[in-house]
């Protein structure tokens, strides 16, 4: 479609496979619109498109996404509210027969996919996590995560329990994490807490978890604790799952091509002898 249309807080870019929603900046903006900034919607990441009358003279456009598609809403669990949407586009009331218009084309285009509308699970996330390493300051301690491979946590004297500071400052692999566990800080006991791969949370409570850090006062605000969760969410799903490239190199078959196309050029005079017999011996390795 290559269309724009601009909303309350919010800009939907119709590209020909995907939506891409560009927030503004401003002091009525939400602050978790403000730190995600862009994000770029797949259509395959898109279970159905809604209209619906909105508050004080608005409507809502609201593309559903598909449960498992968005690291970002996984992570939220259904906990975000209707203001924080990122899915939802409000428009004034006097926009709604052009709201109507974008609701019908985008539904066509999800109609038009190969096997049709898909609101099942997707089988991963299809929307890009928010970009690390990231930060934020919890109630009891500050965690970070260096974007790939490691959540640290370091405690705070004026909140951590003591069953942290006798734990110490905690440092997790990705690849020893199964998932994350994000409660609101706008509801009471917010918390963070990771979930390691193999065994139990060491405390039921989060604030006597040594794998948790807490909300509260002001501390771990959705704008920041969330994209934070879903980072984190993204890496540990990626953890272990080979990309195209390595999964080809680990196939036989796809070694053996690979060898071939070596051959070919080495028979053409384009690789010596000696690239020729280090190349293959490494091919061979990844056997």
């Amino acid at each position: 479609m290559g269309d724009v249309l601009a909303g309350i807080h919010a800009t939907w870019e119709f590209e020909s496979d995907a939506v891409v929603i560009r927030f503004e900046r401003g002091i009525r903006t939400p602050r978790l619109f403000q730190a995600l900034r862009e994000r770029r919607i797949p259509h395959e990441a898109l279970a159905s498109v809604t209209l619906a009358p909105g508050k004080r003279g608005t409507v809502v456009l609201h593309a559903v996404p598909r449960p498992g598609s968005d690291p970002l809403m996984e992570a939220a669990a259904g906990q975000l509210k209707d203001v924080c949407d990122p899915y939802r586009l409000v428009l004034p009331a006097e926009r709604e027969t052009l709201a109507e218009y974008y609701r019908d084309e985008l539904r066509s285009v999800l109609a038009d996919r190969p096997g049709g509308v898909d609101d099942g699970p997707a089988d991963g996330f299809l929307v890009a996590a928010p970009e690390g390493p990231q930060s934020f300051k919890a109630y009891d301690g500050k965690a970070t995560f260096d974007g790939k491979a490691e959540v640290a946590f370091r405690w705070f004297w004026t909140g951590a329990s003591s069953e942290k500071w006798k734990a110490g400052d905690q440092t997790f692999p990705v690849r020893e994490l199964s998932g994350i566990e994000w409660r609101s800080p706008d509801v009471f006991d917010g918390y963070l807490r990771l979930l390691p791969r193999n065994g139990e949370p060491q405390h039921a409570q989060a604030d006597r978890d040594p794998a948790a850090v807490v909300f509260g006062l002001g501390y771990g605000p959705v704008h920041e604790s969330l994209p934070f969760a879903a980072s984190v969410l993204a890496a540990i799903r990626g953890a272990g799952r080979a990309t195209p490239l390595e999964a080809e190199r680990r196939d036989p078959a796809g070694i053996a091509e690979r060898i071939r196309q070596l051959g070919d050029l080495h028979r053409a005079g384009l690789v010596t002898d000696d690239e020729f017999t280090a190349k293959k011996a490494e091919l061979l390795a990844e056997l």
